[in-house]
């Protein structure tokens, strides 16, 4: 792995224009090196969008950026990136280890390591006992597979996953969340774009969500949660009181819970003291957890 200064990915101000019709404003946002990046959004956000730019597929309108320390679309830094698109397709009459014969030629690997490059990313996938089995002969998943390790061909610096588990079952998807941690131990630069916000969750240390074209969100999981939240079964106060008890926040009744979010667990006591105080009585008291998805739809004002 070349060791190079600065993030992994840095961009100001990116955007893109077709027409009067605006497909991303304004994106910036950096990726450290080594770390796995949630790169978050509905559909028509502007995900897409964004990955071409930072691949070098489209030009931005305006705003910069660098990839691995180069400008945007450096053809040479290319060849230093892996890329899992969505949508992909190969030619079915080909065999695994030639699909990976082809891309290693395109990613301008040395000839003498190709043979070793083709069979580490296709035991890394788990396609080794099917390498001289053809693309036609694979189910969904396996192409899926086929092509994640399409994008790990060379041990690339960045790699780029455009919903990468999408087809897969929940073994697989076990499977590649393991790939993609143990990239990250190596020091190889995860962005993760899905739409799977369990998955997300489950292997991002930072991400990024955006909706129209803007960045709404971003930050690591715990800053983006807001530390979850506490709830409380009480009684002796009425609703109407609630809010006077402390400096908590606003709470939330539902259910016969009154809840408090983003209050750090070192509080909880303070609170129960402060209701008790009040003049309530505490009949239980539950941390909850805020779930990446429940936190993606309030972000974008989705019940």
């Amino acid at each position: 792995m070349a060791d190079r200064p600065g993030p992994a990915i840095h961009t100001a101000g990116l955007a893109k224009r077709y027409g009067s019709q605006t497909a991303l404003a304004g994106l910036t946002m950096t990726v450290s090196r080594g770390e796995v990046f949630g790169f978050l959004g509905p559909n028509g956000a502007g995900k897409t969008t964004a990955v071409k730019l930072l691949l070098g597929l489209a030009r931005p309108s305006s705003g910069d950026g660098l990839v691995l320390g180069a400008p945007l679309g450096d053809v040479i830094t290319r060849t230093r990136i892996g890329y899992l698109p969505e949508l992909f397709r190969y030619q079915v009459w080909m065999r695994a280890r030639e699909v990976l014969g082809l891309h290693a030629r395109l990613a301008r690997l040395p000839r003498p390591d190709r043979p070793g490059a083709i069979a580490a990313a296709l035991t890394t996938v788990g396609l080794a006992a099917r390498a001289d089995d053809r693309v036609q002969s694979f189910s969904k998943g396996m192409q899926q597979r086929l092509g994640l390790a399409v994008a790990l061909l060379g041990r690339p610096e960045l790699v780029v996953l455009d919903e990468p588990t999408s087809a897969l079952d929940p073994i697989g998807r076990h499977d590649v969340r393991q790939v993609i941690r143990e990239l990250a131990a190596t020091g190889t630069t995860v962005f993760l774009n899905s739409h799977l916000l369990t998955e997300v969750e489950q292997v991002c240390g930072r991400v990024a969500v955006i909706d129209r074209g803007r960045v709404i969100a971003k930050g690591s999981l715990a800053e983006l949660l807001g530390g979850g939240a506490v709830r409380v079964r009480l009684t002796g106060l009425a609703e109407a009181e609630l809010a006077g008890v402390g400096p908590f926040g606003p709470p939330q009744v539902a259910d016969g819970w009154v809840s408090w979010r983003g209050l750090a667990a070192d509080r909880v006591p303070d609170l129960v003291a402060a209701l008790v105080a009040a003049g309530a009585r505490v009949h239980a008291v539950e941390p909850v957890a805020t779930s990446l998805e429940a936190r993606f739809l309030e972000l974008l004002g989705r019940p």
